[in-house]
Parts: C-alpha cells; sequence; structure tokens
C-alpha cells in the first residue's frame, strides 16, 4: 500500500464523531473554550488551545499532518485504539520521564503494546530515570499526561523512538489533550523529533 497522501489540507479539524471519522466530515463541539479554525468546506470550526498549539507545531515543521479531536477519550493507548480504530500497536504513545541528576525531561515514543524498560533509556542516557509526576509533566512540556504530543513542548527534549513504531505503514499520536490526535508515518515522526530509534525493552 502506498504512503502517499495528499498534499493539500485544511488549516485544522475540530473534534469528529468517531464512527464517522474517515467516511465524512461531521464537526462537533467538544470544548467550551476553544480558538477558531476553517473545516473542510470553509466555514469556522475549532480546535482546544492545546490541540492548536501542537496543529501549529506540526505546520512550523512543515508537515501536512492534521489535528482532530475526538468525543471519545484517548487517554490510554487501548482507548485511543478503539476511538481510532486501529491496533494498540500503532498508538505512539509519549512518556515523559525525570532524569536523577540532571533533572531534565526524558520523552520515550513508545508503541502502545510495549512498556519501556527504564535500565535501557538509562543506559542510553548515560543517567538514571524515573517516573515523572502530573506536576513535572505539565510544567516542563506545556501538556497534561494522557494527552503529551511528540512535539510542540516548552522545551527541547531528549527523545527516544521504539524502534517497532517502524514497522507500521502509518501510526497515531496524541495532540495535547485526552481527545486529540493526528495521523502520521513512522518516518514524519522522526523527522518531526529527530528522536534516537532504540529498542526500548
Amino acid at each position: 500500500m502506498s504512503r502517499r497522501r495528499s498534499t493539500s489540507r485544511p488549516k485544522a479539524v475540530a473534534a469528529v464523531s468517531t464512527a464517522r471519522f474517515f467516511r465524512e466530515i461531521d464537526i462537533v463541539l467538544i470544548n467550551e473554550i476553544c480558538v477558531p479554525l476553517i473545516d473542510y468546506n470553509g466555514a469556522m470550526s475549532e480546535l482546544s488551545s492545546s490541540a492548536k498549539c501542537v496543529q501549529d507545531a506540526l505546520d512550523k515543521l512543515g508537515l501536512i499532518l492534521q489535528v482532530v479531536e475526538l468525543p471519545d477519550s484517548t487517554r490510554t493507548a487501548a482507548d485511543a485504539a478503539q476511538a481510532i480504530g486501529c491496533t494498540v500497536a500503532q498508538i505512539a504513545k509519549s512518556l515523559i520521564f525525570r532524569a536523577a541528576t540532571s533533572d531534565r525531561p526524558v520523552l520515550v515514543i513508545a508503541s502502545g503494546v510495549n512498556r519501556v524498560n527504564e535500565n535501557t533509556i538509562t543506559t542510553h542516557l548515560e543517567e538514571q530515570i524515573g517516573k515523572a509526576d502530573a506536576g513535572f509533566v505539565r510544567q516542563r512540556t506545556g501538556f497534561v499526561i494522557g494527552g503529551v504530543p511528540p512535539v510542540g513542548h516548552i522545551e527541547p527534549l531528549e527523545t527516544y523512538l521504539d524502534e517497532d513504531l517502524l514497522h507500521y505503514e502509518e501510526i497515531w499520536a496524541a495532540a495535547g489533550t485526552p481527545h486529540a490526535v493526528f495521523r502520521l508515518t513512522p518516518e514524519e515522526l522522526l523527522r518531526a523529533t529527530a528522536g534516537k530509534v532504540i529498542s526500548i525493552k
């Protein structure tokens, strides 16, 4: 199957009905505080402010990718796969760890079915890491747990990519909120993050 896609797209699309996600544009507003954007038909539509930050980051990278917000939660990899209709393995989950000595945030983008071996990351980083709490994640990335995207963070992150994600033609990543996602290829993920591809197991 070809990965070629159209180079034209709307600026962004708001929340859409999950069941009809790829069959037609069914705009459903799910956020009370939103930023005006344009939908497929040129009518005013909205993305939440966090999702718009991700869309803006993708645009600045020159990537023809589109953030959408779904009525169903995508907080976990399993939730996201069910809402989108893909396999859990195709979910690129962005996990934030905390370096023990430097206190820097470390981003590991993993396939939804894989568990990160912290010892493996420690070996590559040459520094012990630990789990990051919700406050640390929000403060250092600008996003909440469950919606952390691979791009658009408020500071540069040391980034590692799960090599298993490269096995798929397309993958899905969070886009700033527990309801926002975007579709991309593994090559686009690598380009967007400049992360180091490793085995995370």
